[in-house]
């Protein structure tokens, strides 16, 4: 997809303004100074109309991809496409208007780029909200990460009648799973809010039925709401996102956004903790233990030893999934007992 940037919305002129993008924890928040917040979730808040902050602010947000094998060791993508994440879609814009929400279908264009990462039916649809109800201000995008852990950013602009963020992100590889933030108020009243850090947890936008990150494509007929992927939900153990001994998952990303000083602006962004090389974070995030899992065991082989004397048979199992992370050990894969052979003549 092709890069974009925060453009300051008039449709009816055609007229973009283009600003510079640079490259690229399961506990609660801890506290923070004055005017800068951190939520562990990204539930809105929605009331854009007291907001008298003055009028145009802007924002470096950097997306930190959390994505790492040593989290979320089970069937963690090597190839074919390796752990990765798409571009970044977002918008500022007032109460008016909705990129998507949890418990509510997907528009096509969410549902396009979920499963697909294509973003041209919902750049349609945010052109359209743009120009019928004016309520869309600016649209922004930040480039792909070609791997599960690493950063990205860019600007975004915002006023006192747009203060809302939202974004996705697409997981890739998978069925139509993505990150984001629906509808961020960045306005505090009479003033900007000067930092904000959200945990990202990973979402099903309801349109593909597929239980892993390799799934083949699956519509799911009827639609369903976008849900949020828990350790538990979908309850069943092929899904990829299923740890049944967390609580809640690891983070599996992170997005913060910094307001910007008048002396800022042009400037390339600057990242709040110091990166790694190549693109690559340092994983802080605690190991996710993964368990061995194995087979049914087989039936009883046949009862074996010399007629009229006690006998043995044997049954098998194989390994499903191996432990990772100092998970569960591996149980005996065969059994022995006795029996009587009734093979004799």
């Amino acid at each position: 997809m092709e890069q974009l940037t925060t453009t300051p919305w008039a449709f009816r002129k055609k007229k973009t303004t283009n600003s510079a993008a640079s490259k690229s924890r399961c506990s609660p928040p801890t506290s923070a100074p004055e005017e800068i917040f951190s939520y562990a979730s990204s539930l809105p808040v929605r009331d854009d109309s007291i907001c008298t902050a003055e009028e145009l602010a802007k924002y470096s947000i950097i997306f930190t991809g959390k994505w790492s094998q040593t989290a979320f060791p089970k069937q963690y993508p090597l190839y074919r496409p390796p752990a990765q994440w798409s571009s970044m879609l977002g918008v500022t814009h007032s109460s008016d208007y909705s990129m998507w929400k949890k418990n509510e279908y997907a528009s096509n264009g969410v549902r396009d780029f979920a499963e697909k990462g294509e973003a041209w039916v919902l750049m349609k649809e945010i052109e359209e909200a743009g120009e019928k109800i004016q309520s869309v201000h600016g649209i922004f995008s930040a480039p792909a990460i070609s791997s599960g852990t690493g950063q990205t950013s860019t600007e975004l602009e915002v006023r006192s009648r747009h203060p809302l963020v939202s974004f996705v992100v697409r997981i890739v590889p998978s069925p139509d799973w993505f990150v984001g933030i629906d509808s961020l108020n960045l306005c505090e009243g009479d003033h900007w809010v000067e930092e904000v850090s959200v945990d990202l947890f990973p979402y099903d936008a309801g349109t593909d039925s597929g239980f892993t990150f390799s799934s083949p494509n699956f519509a799911t007929i009827p639609q369903d709401t976008v849900t949020e992927i828990t350790c538990s939900s979908p309850s069943h153990p092929a899904n990829s996102f299923y740890y049944p001994k967390l609580k809640i998952l690891p983070p599996i990303a992170q997005v913060t956004m910094v307001k910007l000083k008048k002396n800022q602006l042009g400037l390339p962004i600057p990242h709040l903790n110091q990166p790694a090389k190549s693109n690559e974070i340092l994983d802080t995030i605690s190991e996710t233990p993964l368990d061995c899992e194995v087979s049914q065991w087989s039936s009883w082989g046949l009862c074996r030893g010399p007629c009229r004397k006690p006998g043995t048979k044997i049954r098998t199992r194989f390994v499903l999934l191996h432990p990772a992370n100092n998970g569960t050990p591996c149980p005996n894969l065969d059994e022995e007992t006795g029996c009587e052979p009734d093979n004799c003549v």
